[in-house]
């Protein structure tokens, strides 16, 4: 089974590249999705979520994203403790996936992770891909799909690291242009992992 990392920016088109691969009988893993769960049903993260940053839960058994946020987006040293615990949760879930999937025979599974790259995440990958598009592209991808202005959509895309370092750091590249429609683009996406399939 081949393992394959799955990063970007926002609005590069990466749900497309995800809908190719599981045409070919993949499996996504969404990190993201993982990490929410893990808010609500992980009492050991809960703990040392609350041990570091004091109650940030609510009486509900929410995580409070805001006052959480309110003490990690204004110091450093909170932000990077905050990722070391939630990283190492997350890791072992997402890991415990891959097994499962390897186990059922699933012949590729994608881990799908905006910080796939600053996490122990790409440890699981055999190999990792980074999708990405044109600023003005993605600019406008995220108003349509969100309904938000151009500036909002603007300093979202400039609140993320840019294509450049994602396609630095991963092992190949798939680019929306202007040019794509989404079944170009999605031909694309396809015929790229099926090379990677093939590769053995």
């Amino acid at each position: 089974m081949k393992v394959i990392g799955i990063t970007g920016p926002t609005g590069a088109g990466k749900t497309t590249a995800l809908n190719a691969l599981i045409a070919l009988g993949g499996r996504i893993i969404d990190a993201d999705a993982v990490y929410h769960d893990l808010t609500r049903t992980c009492q050991p993260m809960r703990e040392e979520l609350e041990a570091r940053f004091g109650p940030v839960y609510t009486p509900q058994g929410e995580l409070d994203r805001k006052r959480l946020g309110a003490v990690v987006f204004q110091d450093e040293q909170a932000l990077a403790d905050l990722n070391a615990i939630t990283h190492k949760y997350v890791g072992q879930a997402v890991a415990a996936l891959v097994a499962q999937a390897r186990a059922e025979g699933v012949p590729v599974v994608g881990i799908d992770a905006i910080g796939l790259l600053e996490s122990s995440l790409a440890g699981h990958c055999d190999c990792t891909v980074a999708i990405t598009a044109p600023e003005e592209l993605r600019v406008r991808r995220i108003m349509a799909r969100e309904g938000i202005s151009r500036d909002y959509a603007r300093m979202r895309v400039a609140a993320q690291k840019p294509s450049a370092w994602f396609q630095a750091r991963c092992d190949y590249t798939l680019e929306s242009t202007e040019a794509d429609t989404v079944d170009t683009f999605a031909q694309r996406a396809r015929a790229l992992f099926q090379q990677i399939l093939q590769e053995g």
